[in-house]
């Protein structure tokens, strides 16, 4: 089913001052060539300061560039979440795996915003998990929960525990893992987040809380319950990584927290499993302390 096309609007920054439009929109817009931005903008898709464009144009900073992109099947994604909270400030449901929080991908209709507006209008969420990640998403529908809720986010005040299954064997029970996280060059994708030294500092606390081996292998796997001490971007699977531990079926991390050179797939796609299963924190409005707590999925059950 077609969704409703999107506009994207960008403005041409100094670094673009007088390329042609064409080549600022390959660079913008990697996700195409050449030939078929050209096409699109025969299409009449592009407008640059409200002017439909051919390309040829030396583009200025300042300008406006809307890409009008024509209406497109999104790839499939779960239509369904549970409300695990619900009043006049706050929101909180419990995401499936494989459903982004946000457009984008790819992802426009077919996302936890979209199907959390359809029911509540004013919910938006305070953070997001990624799309293969489930577990607690928590909304605020009224602008003093967004605002508090905004600024004790990634402080001690909000406590955030996850269950994830990831490859090997432990050998401690426990591990506090400070791998700073920062942008990273890799070779398809450009840059992206994994350890680096040069990183910002961030924390986390892996408890083992069961083990597992296999008949097929002797690596096993080890099912870790992880504490969040800040919110770096994918924090949980490059920490765990950096450990020698890897999400199990993760098509972007590998050991020592690095991106796989040969992606076996696209960065945003799932296969592993990490849950967001608590979520500790005190009302933004009312002060009420709030526990919050997703079932684990299906997929848990023979690593508990």
């Amino acid at each position: 089913m077609l969704n409703w096309g999107y506009a994207y609007t960008s403005i041409i920054g100094s670094e673009s001052h007088g390329q042609t439009l064409l080549t600022h929109l390959a660079g913008l817009y990697a996700h195409s060539t050449a030939q078929a931005w050209q096409q699109s903008l025969s299409n009449g898709e592009v407008t640059l300061d409200g002017v439909v464009a051919t390309g040829s144009e030396a583009v200025a900073a300042g300008q406006t560039l809307v890409w009008k992109r024509p209406p497109w099947i999104e790839p499939e994604a779960p239509e369904h979440f549970e409300a695990l909270f619900d009043d006049a400030h706050l929101l909180a449901v419990n995401k499936p795996s494989g459903l982004p929080t946000l457009p984008g991908g790819g992802f426009l209709e077919n996302t936890l915003l979209r199907l959390v507006q359809k029911q509540f209008p004013n919910a938006n969420p305070v953070h997001r998990l990624g799309r293969g990640t489930s577990g607690i998403v928590l909304f605020a529908k009224t602008a003093q929960a967004a605002s508090n809720l905004t600024a004790t986010w990634n402080t001690p005040k909000i406590q955030k525990i996850y269950r994830a299954l990831a490859q090997n064997i432990a050998e401690l029970d426990s591990y506090e893992i400070l791998t700073p996280i920062g942008l990273v060059p890799h070779p398809r994708l450009g840059t992206v987040w994994a350890a680096s030294a040069s990183g910002k500092p961030c924390k986390s606390l892996a408890k083992v809380i069961s083990r597992t081996t296999t008949d097929t292998t002797n690596a096993g796997t080890t099912t870790f319950e992880v504490s969040l001490y800040s919110g770096r971007p994918h924090q949980i699977r490059i920490h765990l990584a950096s450990i020698g531990h890897p999400l199990v079926g993760d098509p972007l991390y590998g050991v020592n927290g690095q991106p796989l050179e040969n992606l076996p797939g696209l960065p945003g796609d799932g296969g592993y499993l990490l849950h967001a299963q608590f979520l500790r924190f005190e009302h933004p409005v009312s002060g009420e302390q709030i526990e919050l707590e997703a079932d684990l999925p299906e997929g848990f059950s023979s690593h508990r």
